[in-house]
């Protein structure tokens, strides 16, 4: 707990057998109270690996249902636990979990409801091997949100992210797509909400056993983000 804020850190899990080990002995414990863990029909042995952990909250997909309805249930299943503040933390050692006790703290001193681990702040990214379409992808596409939505995030883009348990009450994350757009449906959510959300320089890894998505699939999202910022922009 931080100040009496009890906090649950969930891990949606999709073929990380080979990272979520480091992944989790790196989480700070002393401030993390439970760990939920969401697999999401890994081929790979992501759940022994989970079990052998002793990760108390493990729930199982029985298919594939994609990275957005993989969050939803660990958020159902966070708010099931009467936590305080909810971390998502990727399995995949891209982000480093030393990082939730300062973005908790933000949250539990009530500096931002909600704080992103952002890789362009203190140029991260690039230093942790980001490739350079995707660095460039980044900065564009963030560029253009900021426009529509009025905003001055350095990235749209993280799955490092922390919340405080009312704003996951108040959105409805669960009219949200089950795919990767997923992340970005939930900012805006947030900003719609009136809702601020602070950032936190975050190194980050990139590396063969990283979770990624390929380019075709990195062209999809990039179209649906400015599809759904430009929903936002021509609501308001």
């Amino acid at each position: 707990m931080i100040q009496n804020k009890k906090i649950v850190v969930v891990l949606p899990a999709y073929n990380a057998g080979k990272t979520l080990r480091q992944t989790y002995l790196e989480i700070p414990f002393d401030v993390v109270d439970e760990v939920i863990l969401v697999d999401d029909f890994s081929a790979d042995n992501t759940l022994t690996v989970a079990d052998s952990l002793g990760i108390r909250h493990i729930i199982k997909h029985d298919k594939n249902k994609g990275y957005g309805a993989n969050q939803k249930t660990c958020y159902n299943k966070a708010l099931e636990l009467d936590v305080d503040i909810v971390v998502m933390l990727h399995p995949d050692y891209q982000y480093t979990p030393m990082l939730i006790t300062a973005m908790c703290s933000m949250i539990a001193s009530r500096v931002y409801p909600v704080v992103l681990g952002s890789r362009i702040l203190g140029n991260g990214a690039l230093k942790g091997g980001m490739p350079l379409y995707k660095y460039f992808a980044n900065r564009i596409l963030t560029f253009i949100q900021n426009i529509l939505i009025n905003q001055k995030l350095s990235e749209y883009h993280s799955g490092y992210r922390a919340y405080e348990r009312k704003v996951l009450e108040e959105i409805d994350f669960e009219s949200n797509s089950d795919d990767f757009i997923f992340d970005n449906q939930v900012i805006i959510q947030i900003f719609k909400a009136g809702y601020e959300i602070g950032e936190i320089s975050c190194p980050t890894k990139y590396f063969p056993e990283a979770s990624s998505i390929n380019f075709k699939r990195s062209l999809n999202y990039g179209i649906n983000v400015i599809w759904e910022s430009l929903k936002h922009f021509m609501r308001k």
